[in-house]
């Protein structure tokens, strides 16, 4: 009989999410201990594991790093073959396993605790050797892994992956790690972008388009063909923006019946028009560009000064969208 995949798939979820809800119970003091432990921490948090623990640690790692929490992976076999050395005097030092009984663990231990590092076992057996020599103990146990034969690390591995989150988000929290520090450690690709990037990255680098409100249509027609932004500003004599003229509104006046000849740029334009500041976020104006359903946004001063034109296209181009 072919094994039902839709049903299995629903079991190995419904098993994990049952690990990760049962952590709750496992928020104690001894946890709290473990904050106040790296928070206070002036090295590094050393994280250290083997198998699939070893993965989990690097992955906590990365997240330690990325949200203000300097750390280092070692690997518990490698520890006690030279990288023992990666531990300095002012860290604290993770280790993760599941059983708390691998013979690696088992070696490395006492060396740790030789060091005097302040030692937080993340285990999945309370009474195993990890649990006993720890100083702090983060209870990561589950009833029994998704694996069918309950031996792969499956369900044990989500909960310790769930505790490092746990354990990033309240040093984050604790630490007020803000979006402007985020970004600091992720200047790249989109998410820095996001983080970063302003809109006086963007609009510097494209034409400036504006008339005069006594501006004639045809004024207006080859300054929106030649600046090639399908925009155009209205400005006084001293560059205060005063209204934009898209390529729509001229599509729009057309077809009314006008006399073309004495149309004005004052009398087609849109007064008040949606600006945005150059010290904004890009993502801020993509935001105002999707809610308002336009392509452009006139950049302006404090004091309503016309700066320029920031389009979609400038923000896709970023890979923004």
């Amino acid at each position: 009989m072919q094994p039902n995949i839709q049903q299995i798939a629903l079991q190995t979820i419904e098993l994990e999410a049952r690990s990760v809800s049962q952590l709750s119970a496992y928020i104690n003091e001894d946890f709290e201990k473990a904050i106040e432990a790296m928070f206070a921490c002036k090295g590094r948090v050393v994280v250290s594991g083997i198998g699939k623990s070893a993965v989990i640690a690097q992955k906590i790692v990365a997240t330690f790093n990325s949200t203000g929490t300097p750390s280092i992976f070692m690997h518990a076999a490698d520890a006690i073959h030279g990288d023992l050395g990666i531990v300095q005097q002012d860290d604290v030092v993770i280790v993760i396993s599941k059983s708390g009984e691998s013979p690696e663990i088992k070696v490395l231990i006492p060396l740790i605790k030789n060091f005097g590092n302040t030692l937080i076992g993340m285990v999945g057996n309370m009474q195993s050797y990890l649990a006993k020599q720890s100083d702090i103990i983060l209870n990561t146990t589950v009833d029994q892994e998704a694996c069918p034969n309950n031996l792969a690390p499956t369900a044990s591995t989500t909960a310790q992956l769930v505790m490092g989150d746990t354990l990033a988000v309240c040093l984050m929290e604790k630490k007020g790690f803000k979006s402007d520090d985020f970004a600091k450690f992720h200047p790249g690709g989109t998410l820095g972008k996001k983080l970063y990037l302003r809109v006086s990255d963007l609009y510097t680098g494209n034409e400036k388009p504006k008339v005069k409100p006594s501006d004639s249509l045809k004024d207006v027609i080859v300054e929106m063909t030649q600046k090639r932004l399908g925009v155009t500003a209205v400005t006084d004599e001293m560059g205060i923006l005063l209204g934009i003229i898209t390529d729509g509104d001229l599509r729009r006046m057309l077809k009314n019946s006008v006399q073309i000849d004495s149309v004005k740029a004052s009398d087609i334009m849109t007064r008040n028009p949606k600006t945005i500041g150059p010290d904004e976020l890009a993502v801020s104006a993509l935001d105002l560009l999707r809610k308002k359903e336009i392509t452009q946004l006139a950049v302006v001063g404090d004091t309503g000064q016309y700066l320029g034109i920031i389009h979609l296209h400038d923000l896709i181009k970023e890979g923004l969208i």
